[in-house]
C-alpha cells in the first residue's frame, strides 16, 4: 500500500495521462470536429497521446531521481508499447463501437519511441545543467 502511495505522489501526471489514454481509447463515441478532415487524424491522435504520455513519464522521473535507471525506463518503454497493443485488442474484442487496428498500434508505438527520444534529450539537458 505504501508503495502505491509513493507512486501516486511521484507520478500523478503520468498516471493521469495513462488513465486518459484508457478513457479516450475505450470511449464509445466522439463528436465530429473540423479536424476530422485531416488525413490520418486518428493516427496522429494515437501518436500524440502515447508520445505525450511517455514524455510526461520522463519529466516526472527526472524530477524525482538523481540517477538515470535505464532498465526502469526501458521497462516503461516496453510497458507503454504493450499498453498500446492491449488497448487495440480491447477495442477490437470488448467494444462494439471501436475497432482495433494494426496502424493504430504502430502509431502508438511510434509515439512511444518519439516520447522516449524526447525523454533522452530532456535527460541530456537536465544532467548537462547539473
Amino acid at each position: 500500500m505504501r508503495f502505491l502511495i509513493q507512486i501516486v505522489r511521484k507520478y500523478p501526471f503520468s498516471l493521469f495521462c495513462i488513465l486518459l489514454v484508457w478513457v479516450l481509447s475505450l470511449a464509445p463515441y466522439f463528436p465530429e470536429t473540423p479536424l476530422d478532415d485531416v488525413v490520418f487524424i486518428d493516427k496522429w491522435t494515437h501518436l500524440v497521446m502515447y508520445g505525450g504520455t511517455c514524455t510526461v513519464i520522463w519529466w516526472e522521473y527526472l524530477r524525482h531521481h538523481d540517477i538515470l535507471n535505464r532498465s526502469k525506463l526501458l521497462l516503461t518503454l516496453v510497458g507503454m508499447i504493450l499498453l498500446g497493443g492491449v488497448m487495440e485488442l480491447l477495442q477490437a474484442y470488448c467494444t462494439t463501437t471501436r475497432s482495433g487496428e494494426w496502424l493504430d498500434f504502430w502509431a502508438d508505438s511510434i509515439g512511444v519511441l518519439l516520447g522516449y527520444i524526447v525523454g533522452l534529450l530532456m535527460n541530456a539537458c537536465y544532467f548537462h545543467r547539473r
